[in-house]
């Protein structure tokens, strides 16, 4: 009985110091963690700031084509520059090479028409000037004069026919060739490749796909569009200086340039990439540009932009009402 009056106290006093030591640990306070990033600060005492994407200087061109099917070869790599005009990709043309080959011998056969017709002519001309040079009328009938005469002019007429057939020939020629040049996709101007979504045996769509085939741009200035919230517009000043400070590491800024105001106010649309998201409210957009150069920068990040504003005027408040407030 002793040992066990003995126990019972120190597992009570154990019990308690535990209870103590929670207690004391449950009232410190757990320091806040510290952001991985310190947020971008704006270099203007006064301004308006917003969310800017990068884009190049000629805009995201997204590549397609107007002819569908299977891709035989990709020319370009991403990363690469082009000049305007370069092959960037090329469909399968066999089918319309095919079809070329029988056009072709159909001109051939269209101009051999020609000269059949021109040979019938030269025959029927010949025979009616034979019967219509005749001294006595009376050793050649009227009706057989007139079925020359016309003769003459059904092989004029069928001459006609036959080369005219030969200009549709070589338009329908044209017209192949000139499908068999859009299966070979062209760079609309000088830039950089920025995606090939495409490989050589997969299918090409045709038309405007939520993917593009192909992206480039002129990626020599960026471009930072920048979206400004409707209730903040009216304060926006073209022309004014602006900066521009990239995430995660608020010491990368620059100075912008400005380019131009897209003068339609549009809804806010999320910049994740889908088309459907957005929220309600409109934004201003405007554009600025900076040099490739002067932050380690690419297309499709985003930036923190602060556009420097005129100060606001203190609102004068009338002496009645400052009185009366300060009763």
């Amino acid at each position: 009985m002793n040992l066990k009056n003995k126990i019972l106290p120190g597992i009570a006093a154990l019990g308690l110091l535990i209870a103590v030591v929670v207690a004391i640990q449950a009232e410190q306070k757990t320091p806040p963690a510290q952001p991985v990033a310190q947020p971008a600060q704006a270099p203007f005492k006064s301004y308006i700031g917003g969310a800017g994407l990068i884009e190049a200087s000629s805009n995201n061109i997204h590549i397609g084509t107007g002819l569908a099917g299977i891709v035989k070869t990709v020319f370009v790599k991403v990363g690469q520059p082009v000049k305007a005009g370069a092959p960037l990709f090329h469909i399968d043309d066999r089918e319309l090479q095919a079809a070329l080959l029988i056009k072709d011998a159909n001109v051939l056969k269209a101009k051999a028409a020609v000269e059949e017709a021109r040979a019938t002519l030269e025959d029927a001309r010949s025979q009616y000037a034979l019967v219509s040079s005749a001294g006595d009328r009376r050793a050649v009938s009227i009706d057989d004069v007139q079925k020359r005469r016309n003769a003459e002019l059904l092989a004029k007429a069928r001459l006609e026919s036959a080369r005219a057939a030969v200009i549709a020939s070589d338009a329908d020629v044209k017209s192949t060739r000139t499908g068999i040049e859009r299966l070979t996709v062209r760079a609309p101007i000088d830039g950089e490749v920025m995606q090939v979504n495409i490989r050589p045996g997969e299918f090409a769509q045709a038309g405007v796909l939520s993917t593009p085939l192909v992206m480039m741009g002129n990626l020599d200035l960026l471009y930072v569009r920048v979206n400004i919230d409707e209730n903040d517009a009216w304060r926006f000043k073209p022309q004014t200086p602006a900066a521009a400070t990239m995430r995660g590491n608020r010491d990368l800024k620059t100075m912008l340039s400005f380019v131009r105001v897209e003068p339609y106010v549009t809804p806010k649309q999320s910049l994740t990439g889908a088309s459907t998201e957005r929220v309600d409210t409109r934004v201003l957009q405007v554009l600025y540009s900076f040099r490739r150069d002067a932050l380690p920068a690419y297309v499709g990040q985003q930036m923190d932009v602060f556009i420097e504003t005129p100060e606001l005027p203190t609102p004068v408040v009338p002496l009645a009402v400052a009185r009366e407030e300060g009763k």
